[in-house]
């Protein structure tokens, strides 16, 4: 007769429902503890944005925008230091006019790399940079976002004084403030 537990009538002995109740903790310790640390998959990011910001600590920042628009021509901001790469005056945080600088949430939030766009829910690689009339760019760029991948082409518009960024694209055309 099996053993079952005290006052219990069961067809199911007590060890077996024990060791099936203790089969899902098994399961889990013999999970790889090793590849949950982001360190051991090099090129996984697992926050976007806290990936933008050890990155952003390697990148001079461009300094007061408003006095090097001033103190330079306006092919300064069209100008990018290597073939393929966003130009340093347009390198920084950016996000809608009405929205809160630092709000990792923001729709309109734009992170801008010298070789990445970094938006809301997508990130573009940025394949050329090609200077158009007065300040704008054309940046074409390889993006992915919410599970499916497209290249777009982007007109980035300037202000004067590199205080707001106009995106066109596809003839919709979206102002973002520096932060």
């Amino acid at each position: 007769m099996p053993i079952t537990e005290p006052g219990c009538i069961s067809p199911v002995p007590f060890a077996m429902r024990f060791t099936f109740a203790l089969l899902p903790l098994f399961a889990l310790a013999a999970c790889d503890k090793a590849a949950e640390s982001p360190e051991s998959q090099p090129g996984i990011a697992t926050n976007i944005s806290d990936q933008i910001e050890s990155e952003k600590a390697d990148i001079p920042p461009p300094g007061n925008v408003a006095q090097a628009a001033e103190a330079e021509s306006d092919s300064s901001l069209t100008q990018a230091d290597e073939a393929g790469q966003m130009p340093v005056a347009m390198l920084g945080r950016w996000t809608g006019m009405k929205d809160r600088c630092g709000d990792r949430s923001a729709d309109m939030e734009l992170n801008i790399l010298p070789d990445r766009l970094v938006f809301h829910e997508s990130v573009g690689t940025v394949e050329d940079v090609t200077p158009g009339d007065e300040r704008r760019l054309s940046v074409r760029a390889a993006f992915t976002g919410e599970g499916q991948s497209w290249t777009r082409t982007l007109t980035l518009n300037p202000s004067e004084d590199g205080q707001t960024l106009t995106i066109i694209n596809d003839g919709t055309a979206a102002t973002r403030k520096r932060c």
